[in-house]
């Protein structure tokens, strides 16, 4: 591919996300939805590479209840150094179920590390990744895990107007 080529199509890319940006609103206002959950870890197997490396892999399986009525099954990978309190995970979890009266599935994305207690943590809804009346939905998730272990969340989403 020529560089006008190339340059013609970053052009029209970039008109095209202007007049997308300018386009009528036409998603609700932020929603938010909170409640408890419950999650299960179960270590699995991690490929030879992983391994070598001290990173490890684990299955999510988790019951979200309140304003969201959910299942989610995923995949986790971390790694902790040899620093306490400094490790760090990515995961992928698949959430299906009820969102405030509509039902679907969205996909969450977690990235997050922990630098000598300091806890950075980002889960946000993979774009496109909606379906059923759950379709276009965006958002971000935030964990709270109170002391004794319960878990709860405060998801802050977006949805196309019906």
């Amino acid at each position: 591919m020529s560089l006008f080529t190339r340059l013609a199509a970053l052009t029209a890319a970039l008109a095209l996300a202007a007049a997308a940006s300018a386009a009528p609103e036409t998603r609700m206002s932020p929603m938010t939805a909170t409640g408890p959950f419950d999650v299960k870890l179960t270590p699995e197997p991690a490929s030879a590479a992983a391994e070598i490396a001290g990173i490890g892999r684990m299955s999510l399986d988790k019951t979200f209840h309140g304003s969201l009525q959910a299942t989610s099954r995923g995949e986790m990978i971390a790694f902790r150094s040899a620093t306490p309190g400094s490790a760090g995970y990515v995961a992928m979890e698949t959430v299906r179920g009820t969102l405030d009266g509509r039902e679907g599935s969205f996909v969450l994305q977690h990235s997050a590390t922990m630098d000598r207690n300091e806890p950075s943590l980002s889960i946000t809804v993979v774009p496109d990744s909606g379906t059923g009346a759950l379709t276009g939905i965006t958002g971000r998730m935030h964990i709270d895990i109170a002391p004794g272990g319960a878990h709860s969340y405060r998801f802050e989403y977006r949805l196309p107007a019906p």
